[in-house]
């Protein structure tokens, strides 16, 4: 349907004319349980007032068949008024009452109503996710997130189902017609977005419970609370902890924003095959079940879990109760529920790394994207809808939260607090844009921040910080530049602070103002390195001299961006890099830790450094990390190090290495640790393309080796069998046998991975068909085909380029854009060997993705972004194993 992609104009046209009151939606899914029935009936009936009587508008409503539409009691020709996916009203009156009747479908897409059977048991389960627009393929409605409007729902559907929306359940009636049917009848809500309503139906597992709060002024703020999973997860549900987390956090964000939760209840429900994290609908939040752990997880993934909850929480005041106008703005909701949920786990918890794990892995996913040629600022240009969907990324999430971070240290965590709450008081219920926020913050701080919205909202790009130190040595006070100095060599002269600040776009510099801690650490009598002496400062150019440095003695390790107060990527000095390759595990400090390890990741990958001395640091400090997110990321690093980074003529002995010292971890850590755990991960994913601990994975699954302390679970087997099937070491007949055993949903993904990633030529053929040309898989099999599928040599994957391009405008007309996305992004011939020519810019994959851009300059922006993003990470390893080749030894190194 060509009008599906909504453009901003169009948007603003539209709420320009017309303004919202209420929708009624009628939903029948009581034949769902039938998969042979693709779709259901729904019912929208929607108030609405024109500024201008006599004008036109249209409806957005992407449905099987539309039956009818009725505009102010006149039946309107079908034919004649259905365009795709909109559907025209012409000729408005001041006040208006339109209502549509049609055939909605399901999806397996995880868009609009997914519906999924669960293969543990057969049973049927319902969910709705909309963002950024997909409440249209439920029901008729305008759907843009500045038409807000109080929402009522019923939903007919079979009797012994849990249903659920964002309103609080009114009335729940059997149906005299269907004794096995019944209809729920839910409470008109308060003004909300269309693509925050939400609807639920099935089976569920469903466990109850209420949070109440007392406010300083005697008013008692009441709230029931629910949890749902499907019945099959039950047994893996631990709802109480959920329930603790949930009460932990409602009453830390109603006393920090001295405004009172205003959705009535509060329920959360666990889903399977979503899109997502989780998603804020007000009364009624998703997330992925992935949450609901059927296996051992390690804290780090429990913390994972609290940090999303506390940020859908915190969306309920930052994007439900306050709107961005336009996806524009989209940072609005997102950048604010990614600092407020890092925030909520640090103050409202008991866990005390939440801001580790926001430097070491938040904020590498928003460096990431901020280095790519299609970055943009943190306030986007958003055009259309296609562009609102690709902008759920690193920027606006990760780097709009590190951004806030540093706005808090600008204007002080109480004023931006106060401007908070002026800013829910003066626009609640309604939508805003920057200058509303900038606004409110200001009155509260005193601050004009047009300059610092400006330099940070406004332009894209990272800065990269690095000193520049000259020491004066102690015997005679001659000055030396310091890569020649030793750690314990002298007194710092001169130390300056110099500010890259490139857009990778348009190549200028845009330097931004940091609020800075430098640290120096030294030695301590026990060997390990602390911090001794600290000093804050400002850096707004790029470049200035710490005068409060000169006359110290030079630290064995200088570094900048001291407790991750901004937003940056940091170059060590040579002396501190060399102390740090040397002596990781000696920082006693876990946020120094992080930040030294995120310094060394960041050279690897942007070629300052060769990969290979990354792998080499995981090697020897790894095993030391006490932080289990810390260790995770960079256990993934590494492995991501190894087969994209490291030139293929080093790979083979380095992934041997790294095998062995995985399966020599997973017997030295501590038995039942989450370490254990995340060496035993390592271990399987290493293993996909290195078969020295083959043998190893097969006793393990087979249960004749047993390590102590590690449970070989269902998740566990799975990456096991992934590998050995990667290694052409297990047969269909052994998959299928491990399916039989485990028939969960997440069996099946994990089954669907390992025979895909088998290495035969007509496996491979198999796996593409299925995924490009098949439309059988859901969301979920489909990614898990394509994990599978790209688990192979380069050979076996070569004869799939050329295939590859020439599918991708039929896929991305055909597909939905979620499901186009994956299939896009996923198959890119993306892990490719540098050339014997050492160029990476001769590598035949660049050429063939530059001919085809070049080629298709009018396709549509979200599909060419998504190449272009793919070629600078296939451009950027290349470059990494280019570098290894011509300088193996480019880091700096102290004698040991």
């Amino acid at each position: 349907m060509p009008n599906q992609n909504l453009q901003r104009s169009e948007a603003a046209e539209r709420s320009a004319l017309i303004t919202t009151h209420s929708y009624d939606v009628s939903l029948d899914v009581r034949s769902a349980p039938d998969p042979a029935q693709a779709g259901y009936t729904s019912r929208s009936t929607v108030a609405f007032s024109a500024a201008k009587p006599g004008a036109s508008t249209f409806l957005d409503f992407i449905a099987g068949d539309v039956h009818s539409v009725v505009l102010n009691g006149v039946e309107l020709p079908v034919p004649e008024v259905v365009d795709g996916a909109r559907i025209r009203l012409d000729n408005l009156q001041a006040e208006n009452k339109v209502t549509v009747t049609g055939t909605a479908l399901y999806s397996s897409s995880g868009e609009g109503m997914h519906r999924f059977f669960d293969p543990a048991d057969g049973q049927c389960y319902l969910y709705t996710q909309y963002e950024p627009a997909d409440a249209r393929r439920v029901f008729a409605n305008f759907e843009q997130p500045d038409l807000k409007a109080r929402f009522t729902f019923s939903v007919t559907a079979p009797a012994g189902w849990e249903v659920a929306s964002n309103g609080a359940e009114a009335a729940r009636l059997p149906l005299a017609e269907d004794a096995a049917a019944a209809r729920w009848d839910f409470a008109a809500t308060l003004p909300m977005s269309t693509y925050i309503t939400s609807v639920l139906a099935g089976p569920y597992f469903k466990a109850e419970d209420r949070w109440s709060r007392t406010d300083d002024g005697g008013t008692r703020l009441d709230v029931p609370l629910a949890l749902y999973c499907r019945a099959s997860m039950a047994p893996s549900f631990d709802a109480a902890e959920l329930f603790r987390l949930t009460k932990q956090g409602l009453e830390f964000f109603n006393g920090l924003f001295d405004y009172p939760y205003p959705w009535g209840k509060y329920d959360q429900a666990f889903v399977p095959e979503y899109n997502l994290g989780a998603m804020e609908n007000p009364g009624l939040v998703t997330f992925t079940e992935n949450y609901v752990f059927t296996s051992r997880a390690a804290d780090s993934q429990y913390q994972g879990r609290a940090n999303t909850l506390l940020h859908e929480m915190a969306h309920m005041w930052f994007g439900d109760l306050v709107t961005m106008q336009w996806w524009d703005d989209l940072w609005l909701k997102e950048s604010f529920a990614d600092y407020m949920g890092t925030l909520g786990v640090d103050r409202a918890t008991d866990w005390e790394t939440a801001w580790v794990n926001f430097a070491n892995n938040r904020k590498a996913w928003a460096y990431v994207q901020d280095q790519l040629p299609t970055t943009h600022p943190i306030v986007a240009d958003i055009p259309d809808l296609e562009a609102a969907k690709q902008n759920f990324d690193g920027i606006t999430y990760a780097k709009g939260a590190s951004v806030l971070k540093q706005l808090v240290a600008y204007v002080g965590f109480d004023a931006f607090i106060a401007g908070s709450r002026q800013y829910f008081r003066e626009h609640e219920y309604g939508n805003t844009t920057l200058a509303d926020l900038l606004g409110a913050l200001a009155d509260s701080s005193g601050r004009d921040l047009t300059t610092w919205a400006r330099q940070w909202l406004q332009t894209s790009g990272i800065s990269t910080l690095s000193a520049e130190l000259v020491t004066a040595e102690t015997a005679d006070g001659t000055a030396t530049p310091d890569d020649t100095a030793t750690p314990d060599g002298g007194i710092l002269e001169r130390v300056t602070l110099l500010q890259d600040a490139a857009d990778p776009a348009t190549g200028r510099q845009e330097p931004r103002p940091h609020r800075l801690r430098i640290g120096l650490y030294n030695f301590d009598a026990a060997g390990m390195l602390v911090r001794t002496d600290s000093v804050e400062t400002d850096l707004a150019a790029g470049s200035e001299q710490i005068t409060a440095l000169s006359g110290k003695p030079r630290p064995a390790l200088l570094l900048v961006n001291d407790e991750d107060l901004s937003y940056a990527k940091v170059r060590l000095d040579p002396v501190s890099e060399a102390t740090v390759r040397a002596s990781l595990d000696r920082i006693s400090d876990p946020m120094a830790r992080a930040l030294c390890w995120s310094a060394l990741w960041n050279s690897a990958r942007d070629g300052i450094t060769p990969a290979s001395q990354y792998v080499d640091a995981v090697l020897r400090f790894a095993a030391a990390e006490s932080g289990i997110g810390v260790l995770l990321n960079v256990q993934g690093n590494a492995t991501m190090a190894l087969e994209q980074y490291v030139p293929a003529t080093e790979r083979d002995g380095l992934r041997k290495s790294f095998a062995e010292g995985a399966a020599r971890e997973l017997y030295a850590a501590e038995p039942g640790s989450d370490q254990q755990l995340s060496w035993a991960r390592t271990l399987a994913t290493v293993s996909r393309t290195e078969g020295s601990q083959a043998a190893l994975l097969r006793r393990l699954l087979d249960g004749i080796e047993r390590v102590p302390g590690l449970a070989v679970d269902a998740e566990l087997r799975w990456s096991l069998w992934h590998a050995l099937a990667a290694l052409g070491l297990a047969t269909e007949q052994e998959l299928d046998a491990e399916l039989a055993r485990d028939t969960t949903a997440s069996g099946r993904a994990g089954h669907a991975t390992a025979l895909a990633a088998r290495p035969e030529a007509a496996v491979k053929a198999a796996a593409w068909d299925a995924a490009v040309r098949g439309t059988g898989l859901s969301n979920q099999l489909l990614s898990a085909t394509i994990a599978g599928f790209n688990t192979a040599s380069e050979e076996l994957l070569d004869p799939y380029v050329e295939p590859y391009f020439e599918c991708l405008e039929e896929v991305w007309a055909e597909r939905s854009i979620e499901i186009a996305s994956r299939i896009v992004r996923g198959l890119f011939p993306g892990v490719r060997d540098l050339g014997p020519d050492g160029n990476p810019e001769a590598h035949p994959v660049l050429a063939r993705t530059d001919r085809w851009l070049a080629e298709h300059p009018d396709a549509p922006r979200a599909l060419r972004r998504i190449i272009i993003e793919q070629r600078s990470h296939l451009r950027r390893s290349l470059a990494a194993q280019a570098l290894s080749v011509t300088s193996p030894s480019a880091a700096p190194q102290l004698p040991l």
